[in-house]
């Protein structure tokens, strides 16, 4: 089925598009970022729930999301309507989103158990809506552009307004918290705050949206089953996904550690936070166009990699911050952010160049598969990253508070929040690139596959050489021929 003209080509998309496309970055930004800063100190210094116990409440609802994003994925696939496939999810989701985040901080049981189990529920109901929202999101870049060079600047402007999404809400959520004076009513305030700036993003990315291409949104494999398999034997994309998910394990335990590093390594609870992420993101912001110079000269998978080694360094540079004067700590800081930019800007678009192999490979455009099973991989990514910090505290004796304000805790505990804020996430990232040795997509190689080279038919009785192939409605057949070409590259066959 045509959503409506499918791509564009090398005079690439307009502006409007590039920056309403970039808003939904508010959404998924804020979601990924106050969860991952505050759920887990708001558990154990606010609702007193021990830590091993915050860490696997934080874990188990956005563990749920690996089998929920597929699902998302494959429902979008199939979805017609006069909007598109994917943008009917950005504004249902993303609404559904903003009012069940604000629920989370509600606290309407006080502290204790119970307290603890009413944010496991809020927040395995705020997940669900997430990944009804995220999967549709991410898949539309390969559906809005068939041009290589164009994804990345897509990805470029993204990544900045996500830069600018995780500075207001992690920088500016703890301020709001503690101007409504902490504790549960801070935390209250904070969650219509950020819930308002999900709603902005949602609604602007809709908008923002509603004159681009949607691109081609062909007939799917029968069952989600069929559509995993054909996911797994994408070998560049497995590659990909492997490392990305290790890697937001390690970003989500920095994050997680954030307010009990300025805590009990800085010192200062109430305005460290804050410094911490302003030097996180602003040189993200910064260097954003930066990035996109190195990824043109060094090609999206070194590029990759030089920034994922840069985070890693950062990180186990900071070990030292116990004995470094604090602007030291901050620049530091600032280096991981340098990193962490680049490392998002180029998974993100090395994502769709995965979408447009497999749809070479297949003759079949499955966006919403691979971006389900993406988009799962990052959440689950992002929830371990809690549950590793988590577990960290729990193996070295930090002491739960109930009153919003960090108790004591002994050395030991301290030196648990330094390593797990700085030495165990450099690990993550930095060995994640070892991961990648099987990515081999280039330019080249996609340009001799992409669907934009060959003549359409309106219908193909399936691939060649493949006589009992289903029939797939408005394939590529100049594709579906290409695809033998992946053989002499050392990939898979030619069908599913």
């Amino acid at each position: 089925m045509n959503a409506s003209p499918g791509g564009t080509g090398a005079a690439g998309l307009p502006r409007k598009v590039h920056a309403g496309y970039a808003l939904g970055s508010l959404a998924t930004g804020a979601f990924g970022t106050v969860p991952g800063l505050l759920l887990l100190p708001y558990l154990t210094d606010t609702l007193g729930v021990a830590a091993g116990m915050a860490a696997l409440l934080v874990l188990l609802p956005k563990a749920w999301d690996v089998l929920v994003n597929p699902v998302a994925g494959r429902i979008s696939d199939r979805t017609r309507s006069r909007w598109g496939a994917r943008r009917p999810y950005l504004l249902v989701g993303g609404l559904a989103l903003a009012v069940l985040f604000g629920s989370i901080f509600a606290a309407p049981f006080g502290a204790g158990p119970a307290a603890g189990a009413y944010v496991a529920i809020a927040f395995l109901a705020t997940a669900t809506a997430f990944a009804f929202f995220q999967v549709p999101y991410v898949a539309m870049p390969a559906e809005l552009t068939d041009d290589y060079a164009e994804r990345t600047r897509m990805m470029t402007w993204r990544i900045a307004v996500l830069a600018l999404a995780i500075l207001v809400a992690g920088a500016v959520a703890p301020l709001v918290r503690d101007a409504a004076g902490g504790g549960v009513p801070g935390h209250r305030w904070m969650g219509v705050f950020v819930a308002a700036l999900i709603a902005v993003g949602v609604v602007g990315a809709f908008l923002g949206t509603r004159s681009a291409p949607q691109g081609s949104v062909g007939e799917s494999e029968p069952s989600l089953r069929a559509q995993l398999s054909v996911a797994g034997r994408n070998r560049p994309f497995r590659a990909l996904l492997l490392c990305f998910v290790v890697q937001s394990a390690g970003v989500a335990t920095i994050l997680a550690g954030v307010q009990y590093f300025a805590d009990q390594i800085l010192r200062d609870p109430t305005t460290g936070p804050t410094l911490l992420f302003l030097c996180f993101v602003g040189p993200a912001l910064v260097v954003m166009p930066l990035w996109s110079r190195v990824g043109a000269r060094l090609g999206k998978l070194a590029a990759l990699v030089a920034a994922s080694l840069i985070l890693s360094a950062g990180g186990l540079a900071l070990v030292a911050a116990p004995v470094l004067p604090a602007v030291v700590v901050y620049l530091l800081v600032a280096a991981l952010g340098v990193g962490y930019a680049g490392q998002q800007v180029f998974a993100l678009a090395m994502l769709p160049d995965c979408i447009a192999y497999d749809t070479a490979r297949t003759g079949r455009r499955q966006a919403g598969v691979f971006t389900g099973l993406w988009t799962a991989g990052e959440t689950f990514g992002l929830a371990l990253g809690p549950g590793i910090f988590g577990l960290v505290l729990a193996l070295t004796g930090y002491v739960s508070s109930t009153t919003g304000t960090a108790a004591v805790q002994s050395d030991t505990a301290r030196l648990g929040v330094l390593l797990g804020f700085t030495v165990l996430p450099a690990l993550l990232i930095g060995l994640a690139t070892l991961l990648l040795r099987p990515y081999d997509l280039t330019p080249t190689l996609l340009s001799t596959l992409h669907p934009s080279h060959a003549p359409t038919t309106p219908d193909v009785p399936g691939t060649p050489g493949t006589p009992d192939a289903p029939r797939v409605s408005g394939v590529d057949h100049g594709v579906v021929v290409r695809a033998n070409a992946i053989k002499s590259h050392g990939k898979g066959t030619t069908t599913p």
